[in-house]
């Protein structure tokens, strides 16, 4: 079993363990209605990720006057990025590792591997980053009621079959 609060201080590993799930009704399940190989597929993560040539960061100044506020939004990240054009604005992870090495919270190189060797249809044009903080206690209602929204409305439009997400 996955000791998901392992690195957590006991206090707040304790908080995170007695909360109730935020989840209304029953979780959506959509079966893939084609093999993989004939799909297109995008990225979502939560590791705060931006284009620093075009996009602003996400607002730790804000997070840092606010504590217990999260930045609810998200930014569009095009799949033909390359990693020195990434930037991580997040203040609850360690950004070093992910900097070294993208693919660890957003795998373009390896989609386009997967694309290449027929694993997958294609790499949709644009994947998608969000700050995975969302306040103490966490408060992911505004990424229901906003980001979600305009996301999936953006995954329609670029006709993606399947999702794959990295959460941090």
């Amino acid at each position: 079993m996955v000791d998901s609060f392992k690195f957590l201080p006991r206090l707040i590993a304790a908080f995170y363990r007695n909360q109730q799930p935020f989840v209304e009704g029953d979780l959506p399940w959509s079966p893939l209605g084609k093999p993989l190989s004939q799909c297109r597929v995008s990225l979502i993560t939560t590791a705060g990720l931006y284009r620093k040539d075009f996009q602003p960061p996400f607002d730790t100044e804000r997070e840092q006057a606010e504590p217990t506020w999260g930045d609810p939004s998200y930014r569009p990240i095009p799949t033909d990025s390359l990693p020195q054009h990434i930037g991580v604005s997040h203040l609850h992870l360690n950004p070093q590792p992910i900097l070294e090495d993208l693919n660890v919270v957003l795998p373009l190189e390896l989609m386009r591997v997967f694309v290449d060797e027929g694993v997958i249809g294609s790499l949709a044009p644009q994947a998608f980053s969000l700050m995975g903080y969302q306040g103490f206690p966490p408060n992911p209602r505004a990424w229901l009621e906003t980001s979600a929204p305009q996301i999936a409305k953006e995954l329609k439009r670029d006709e993606v079959d399947a999702l794959i997400l990295t959460p941090v």
